[in-house]
């Protein structure tokens, strides 16, 4: 259940954060790169036209991918460094590049990014998805690997030896006649052969 609520909390954190960046984005689309950039002109920032198209580009394709829950790890990261460098390019600023004026939605984009990027999307993102399919996959590829490897020490292994027959022993039908020898106490015993009675 807990992790049900995780991941359901996951979506509507990717869904509105990501929805807001990709909002900002499409906004700065419209708007065009010149007025973007003239935006960030007037704040005092080095090379306003990149930063126009940084931005605009982040959170075009940083929104989208976080709420198709793609990537999050990452894509969070990076909208968490854009909303750390446009709050420090334009505290106290009217008419933030990012959010049109509200500092304290600046703070929390960049709250709920980190948090995404350390979180993750949940279960119910592409990354989870994706990952799931591709442990399957190489599940799948050492079980095969395994078998291969266990059948080619099999073929290559000796069949095992007989146990071999401990020293002193003669399994009865390998008895083999032997010469008997004489000595002081008369005829020797033949091992495996029964002692005859003398001749008169």
């Amino acid at each position: 259940m807990r992790r049900t609520l995780h991941d359901l909390a996951s979506l509507a954190a990717r869904l509105g954060v990501g929805g807001i960046f990709f909002a900002n984005g499409w906004h700065k689309l419209e708007a065009g790169l010149t007025a973007t950039g003239d935006q960030f002109a007037t704040l005092g920032a080095p090379a306003p036209g990149i930063w126009a198209a940084t931005t605009m580009l982040m959170e075009l394709v940083g929104g989208a991918l976080l709420i198709a829950g793609l990537a999050v790890p990452a894509c969070g990261l990076l909208l968490f460094a854009e909303t750390v460098a446009v709050f420090v390019l334009a505290t106290g600023e009217q008419g933030l590049p990012l959010t049109g004026g509200d500092v304290n939605l600046v703070v929390a984009l960049g709250a709920a990014s980190v948090l995404l990027a350390v979180g993750g999307g949940g279960r119910l993102s592409v990354d989870h998805m994706v990952v799931i399919k591709r442990r399957e996959t190489e599940a799948a590829e050492d079980f095969a690997a395994d078998a291969e490897a266990d059948d080619v020490i099999a073929a290559l292994r000796e069949p095992e030896a007989l146990d071999p027959v401990p020293d002193g022993l003669v399994p009865d039908e390998s008895v083999q006649a032997a010469p008997a020898h004489s000595g002081e106490g008369g005829d020797a015993l033949v091992a495996g052969q029964k002692r005859e009675p003398a001749g008169e």
